[in-house]
């Protein structure tokens, strides 16, 4: 069964001219999305909390630099966006990992570049990214790779990981894996299966729908 997802408070408490000089700043940084980012900025404290958020936020204002759209500035003044940024920018003041950080940012430069998403959709995206660790991540990227060249005869997919991923240990491989396929991001029944080299290295099949659909907007695509 699929586990329920639960919205994870964070503490609030900066001060309201604190609060001021951030949103001011982020107002400059960030012009299309720079109101509703003011509304969220007072509920976040700490200030490498606010570091976090002005990092991500200045990441979302490169990605958009040569970015026009009238759809997209009138969608960033929606409910539904504010709602999103809101989860998101609180996630990313807790998020120690800068990896992890990078997708959040492309989760909100996605939505505003493609806008209309599915709103339920999109805080599943994010919720998912939520429970994931970054080498997660690094197992999906693998699996959506292509067959490599001179394969020889035989292989099996756990072989096939260990090559593209070799810092990561076959132990560590598994335990990723398993953790993907409790969450429907993948469904691979056995990493030990021999099987022919060109079949052992064509795992793309093993990301599910969505799966694939995930990667795609964590990564931008």
């Amino acid at each position: 069964m699929e586990k329920d997802f639960e919205y994870k408070e964070v503490e609030t408490g900066l001060s309201a001219e604190r609060a001021l000089d951030v949103a001011a700043t982020l107002a400059n940084l960030v012009p299309l999305i720079g109101g509703p980012v003011a509304s969220v900025i007072g509920g976040i404290s700490g200030g490498r909390k606010e570091q976090r958020i002005l990092e991500v936020v200045q990441g979302v204002s490169d990605d958009l630099s040569d970015f026009k759209s009238q759809v997209a500035e009138e969608y960033v003044k929606t409910e539904d966006f504010e709602e999103l940024l809101e989860n998101t920018l609180r996630r990313v003041a807790q998020e120690r990992s800068a990896e992890k950080r990078r997708l959040y940012r492309s989760i909100l430069t996605t939505a505003i570049k493609h806008p209309g998403g599915d709103y339920d959709e999109q805080l599943r995206f994010l919720r998912t990214l939520d429970e994931l660790e970054p080498d997660h991540i690094k197992i999906l990227r693998a699996l959506r790779q292509g067959p490599e060249s001179d394969l020889g005869m035989m292989g099996s997919p756990i072989q096939t990981l260990r090559k593209r991923i070799p810092e990561m240990t076959e132990a560590k491989i598994e335990q990723l894996v398993n953790g993907l396929n409790d969450r429907r991001i993948t469904s691979m029944t056995s990493l030990r299966t021999m099987m022919t080299a060109h079949g052992a290295a064509d795992l793309q099949h093993a990301v599910t729908p969505y799966g694939r659909g995930f990667l795609s907007y964590v990564e931008g695509a």
